[in-house]
């Protein structure tokens, strides 16, 4: 009867005991004033019991008070369940806030929930919330077009340090900057340790995929055919692999050290999402192949970096993605900032591209071609460049 009452449930129906002993039964009887059923169990109706209870003036105000002089005070657990959820989504309340009106956001935000991390991490509410309030500031700030992690950590944690590997902030952060380049998630808190399981390499590799960098060499853009101004290193660069043929490789801390122009002139600059292209276009096209960058992914640090000097050099963009929902995220990315010409990538080569994989995730808008968005939710399917790959490449021979 004292768990109903902490359960909040009514003292009322009947308890049974199972092989009631003679003298169980003899209590019952005394108690109620008349003999229990035959049987090998002892039933007992709470309301009877209530009531007698009541009618004798043993306990006047009947069977719950009773309870508690027999017991003790009772415990609410309703109400402290209550209370601890209600402690949780306070702690919450400002996470909640910052993802409102992020759809790529919202399955890391289901995650959280049906993972229990947070509560791993730290088991308190009141200590979790400014945890995650730093985590809201923190995703508030992502996808960033270039910035070191210890300025993140600085000016959206007030600590230059709160992002470093084995902090319950970095990782929860760290697990937001995964969902939005379109990685698991799990794999930032999986393993014995919750607080630091992500590799080296895969950790720097989601944060550059979100435009953080942890040094100026991890982050790098891949690019073919760009014809570099001979005046600065890496143009000199650019120029001999386009004279080879060649991909170019650069790092962050080349493009940041880069000063004055990157092209020899301004021109169309073909963007796609996967590096199979840019591999198909040096194999096929080789020296021949018009100027091409690779986001691969979330742009990094140094996609952006690149672009912002191109962009510079009056260069305009054709982009080309995967046809699914995280494809269509990275190029609203680059659609906001640059703006595009959408190369093989509206709603008329969508419909004219053979695929057949399920399309999944949450519907994005398509900017540059709103009827894109119509067309995808209607066909349902996720078509990857791999599958148009002789498409694009005609387009850069001719």
């Amino acid at each position: 009867m004292r768990r109903r009452l902490e359960l909040g449930k009514p003292l009322s129906g009947a308890v049974t005991l199972v092989s009631a002993s003679a003298e169980q039964r003899r209590a019952v009887e005394l108690l109620l004033g008349r003999r229990p059923n035959s049987g090998a169990s002892l039933n007992v109706s709470l309301d009877e019991l209530d009531r007698t209870l009541r009618a004798s003036g043993a306990a006047p105000d009947g069977l719950a008070v009773a309870v508690e002089q027999l017991a003790g005070p009772v415990r609410d657990r309703s109400a402290e369940a209550a209370s601890v959820a209600a402690a949780w989504d306070s702690a919450f309340r400002e996470l909640d806030t910052a993802v409102a009106d992020r759809p790529d956001l919202a399955d890391w935000r289901s995650w959280l929930d049906t993972t229990g991390v947070v509560r791993r991490l730290v088991a308190d509410p009141a200590a979790a919330r400014p945890v995650l309030d730093a985590v809201a500031r923190v995703v508030r700030r992502l996808p960033s077009t270039g910035v070191p992690l210890g300025r993140l950590a600085a000016e959206a944690c007030g600590d230059a340090h709160a992002l470093d590997e084995g902090r319950p902030v970095a990782t929860l952060a760290l697990s937001a900057a995964r969902a939005l380049a379109g990685r698991s998630v799990g794999s930032s808190v999986a393993g014995s340790s919750l607080a630091g399981a992500s590799p080296p390499a895969g950790r720097r590799a989601a944060w550059a995929a979100v435009g953080v960098h942890l040094d100026e060499l991890s982050s790098t853009v891949l690019c073919l055919g760009i014809p570099g101004n001979v005046r600065s290193p890496v143009g000199r660069m650019l120029a001999a692999t386009q004279d080879a043929g060649e991909p170019c490789v650069l790092t962050l801390r080349q493009l940041r050290r880069h000063d004055g122009p990157i092209l020899t002139s301004g021109r169309v600059v073909r963007l796609c999402e996967n590096p199979v292209v840019v591999a198909a276009a040096a194999e096929e096209l080789g020296a021949s192949c018009p100027p091409l960058v690779c986001v691969n992914g979330r742009p990094s640090a140094a996609v952006w970096r690149l672009l912002d000097l191109l962009t510079s050099d009056g260069a305009g963009f054709a982009y080309h993605g995967d046809f699914d929902w995280g494809g269509v995220a990275i190029a609203i990315a680059v659609y906001e900032r640059f703006g595009f010409a959408p190369w093989r990538y509206d709603a008329a080569d969508y419909e004219t591209a053979m695929g057949s994989a399920p399309l999944t995730g949450i519907p994005v808008s398509t900017p540059w071609d709103p009827s894109l968005r119509t067309s995808m939710v209607r066909r349902g399917a996720r078509i990857e460049e791999e599958l148009v790959l002789d498409d694009l490449l005609r387009d850069l021979a001719t």
